[in-house]
């Protein structure tokens, strides 16, 4: 059903950490749906219904014709037994061949325990004789995005050219007023995020681009598709 499966903690996250590439792998006809893990709330300014809305505007932003949430609870994120058998139930349903998560090193304990819930439904998904609905799947990768509570940044992998798509990450993150209200303290997290974009986007000759890391190796057929 889906190329690549986005798995954030909160919505925003994917925005945030790599709608510029969601915007790439659409623009080459892919299917990618994003999975938001809570519905992030409380927030200071937020509320469940707000930020169902800003959702929405964010989803119909990027172009993203399929998104759910899991409705795990926000701020006590936690790879547990349950948690990780209803995601490998999205997993096998969904049967994507890539699964994005957030960073292994991150500051917010709910990155981290995304990352592990992620890793361990992986492997779960593709288990058979169990009670786990649908038939079995095994994403062939997991790619790690950078997310804003990110403060140890490692060499990484690759780094996509989003140079064309810049401008819908912009907007779609634009959509989460509640979360980035223009009276924050400067720099906002959107103009950190559009400045790293930037800095990122100079090491491999672009106006903006987005790392990913991963922890296991990756093969190419072809070095045409290199910048």
């Amino acid at each position: 059903m889906l190329d690549a499966l986005v798995i954030a903690p909160h919505p925003d996250d994917a925005e945030l950490g790599m709608g510029g590439t969601i915007g790439v792998l659409l623009g080459e006809g892919l299917r990618v749906g994003i999975l938001d893990l809570t519905d992030g709330e409380p927030t200071p300014l937020g509320s469940p219904e707000i930020r169902a809305r800003e959702t929405a505007a964010a989803t119909a932003a990027l172009g993203i014709g399929w998104r759910e949430n899991l409705g795990l609870p926000n701020r006590r994120l936690r790879a547990t037994l349950a948690a990780r058998g209803l995601l490998a139930g999205v997993i096998r349903r969904t049967r994507p061949r890539w699964l994005f998560a957030p960073h292994w090193v991150d500051a917010h304990p709910d990155h981290v325990a995304a990352t592990k819930l992620v890793e361990a439904a992986r492997f779960w998904a593709k288990l058979t004789k169990c009670d786990l609905p649908g038939d079995p799947w095994h994403p062939e990768r997991i790619y790690h995005y950078g997310c804003v509570h990110l403060r140890t940044v490692r060499r990484p992998a690759f780094i996509v050219d989003i140079a064309a798509t810049w401008e819908r990450k912009r907007d779609s993150i634009a959509c989460y007023a509640s979360q980035f209200p223009a009276t924050a303290r400067r720099p906002t997290v959107p103009e950190r995020v559009a400045a790293a974009d930037a800095w990122w986007g100079s090491l491999i000759g672009s106006t903006h681009g987005e790392p990913f890391w991963t922890r296991e190796p990756v093969g190419l057929r072809s070095l045409q598709g290199l910048v």
